[in-house]
């Protein structure tokens, strides 16, 4: 039986993790940290199935988080390396963040002259996220923290270099699902704005974004980015990215419930964009689905949709060699990042099972949710 026979036996809706492909991804990045000597944190906000984070630890060198419960997570579940970035923490709960996270970096030096006593008398490493105001994307603002009047990171024009007590890193966060080429120049940027302080820090902290499992990264281009800054300004660097762990690492299993017809073939499942994968509506993404094509590439075209309310709950339209059948089940892929840690029970929507795929290829139910789930989130 082969894989996608084995994905279309399980109940659906279900995300299942490819253990077998986390594990190559793993393999890549803990490569790259052995040729330079740079640490690898897992952004959690891309993905945090704690369930696999003994396998993550074994390749890795800890967690990067966004607050509280991502930073507590990452200290139980993981329990390496644990760096926090906010655009701005609460009072009532940064001692708690502080207590979890060896690196706390703060978006503002409003915020470092707040917490920056505690941090210091907890023994803590203190960094501060800068913007360097290079724009390397085209079309996806919200994802770009270098656009105009962006909110994340201190820009050279305010960075105040006589308020830096305590402080031994920066961090820079400016790419999303790029190539080392858009590093190299964020890199470029960020010695022209800030090259004055680099000399004074102890490490740098590259952010995420950063593609590098995918076929087509530059991989040696990353790593004498890397080098060229441990080497020149004696830093030891971080990357965190959240998708290069779990990329082309999850599936979601999906049903086919009705066809309809308006001006085309319509199936609707029982997953759903808005609920399931909201990427999908907010990037916008067009998840690859096995088995398919672009639309009318291959004999028969249908919009596939969601049961829910949302008229605009659309996933796309995809062709297919065979008309398709209601009870046929569809498998997406690449469904392992910002999928899981986005997810909601928009209209009673019910979530997706959790399941591992080993790498023995016995399958693990890790989650299963139901009606609870939904009522208490409210």
């Amino acid at each position: 039986m082969n894989k996608i026979t084995e994905l279309k036996s399980l109940p659906t809706p279900c995300y299942v993790i490819d253990e077998e492909k986390l594990m190559q991804n793993l393999e890549i990045l803990h490569g790259v940290e052995q040729r330079t000597g740079a640490k690898i944190l897992l952004a959690q906000k891309a993905f945090s199935c704690y369930h696999v984070y003994p396998v993550i630890g074994k390749y890795l060198s800890g967690t990067a988080c966004s607050g509280l419960f991502e930073a507590r997570l990452g200290f139980e579940e993981m329990g390496k390396e644990n760096h926090v970035f906010s655009a701005a923490y609460r009072e009532a709960e940064i001692d708690e963040i502080i207590s979890y996270c060896g690196h706390i970096i703060f978006n503002s030096f409003t915020q470092l002259d707040k917490y920056r006593d505690r941090v210091l008398k907890a023994g803590k490493k203190i960094g501060l996220r800068i913007n360097p105001e290079l724009s390397t994307q085209e079309g996806h603002e919200i994802y770009d923290p270098c656009s105009p009047k962006s909110r994340l990171g201190i820009t050279n024009k305010n960075f105040r270099r006589d308020d830096l007590d305590g402080v031994t890193g920066l961090h820079f966060h400016t790419l999303c699902e790029q190539n080392s080429n858009d590093l190299e120049r964020t890199l470029q940027a960020v010695e022209e704005k800030f090259g004055d302080i680099l000399p004074e820090m102890e490490w740098i902290n590259f952010g995420g974004g950063h593609h590098i499992t995918r076929e087509d990264y530059d991989i040696p281009l990353l790593e004498k980015c890397i080098k060229r800054m441990k080497d020149k300004y004696r830093l030891e660097v971080y990357l965190e990215p959240g998708e290069a762990v779990a990329l082309n690492a999850g599936f979601l299993v999906t049903e086919v419930l009705d066809l309809t017809e308006n001006d085309m073939p319509i199936a609707i499942l029982d997953t759903s964009a808005a609920c399931h994968m909201p990427d999908v509506l907010e990037m916008p993404y067009r998840p690859p689905l096995m088995d398919s094509g672009e639309p009318y590439k291959k004999p028969y075209t249908y919009r596939l949709g969601s049961q829910t309310c949302l008229a605009g709950d659309i996933i796309g339209e995809y062709s297919f060699d065979e008309p398709l059948s209601i009870g046929d089940k569809l498998v997406f892929a690449d469904m392992a990042i910002y999928s899981m840690v986005k997810n909601n029970t928009f209209n009673g929507m019910p979530l997706p099972d959790i399941i591992l795929r080993k790498a023995d290829e016995n399958f693990v139910t890790l989650e299963k949710f139901g009606y609870k789930d939904f009522k208490f989130r409210l």
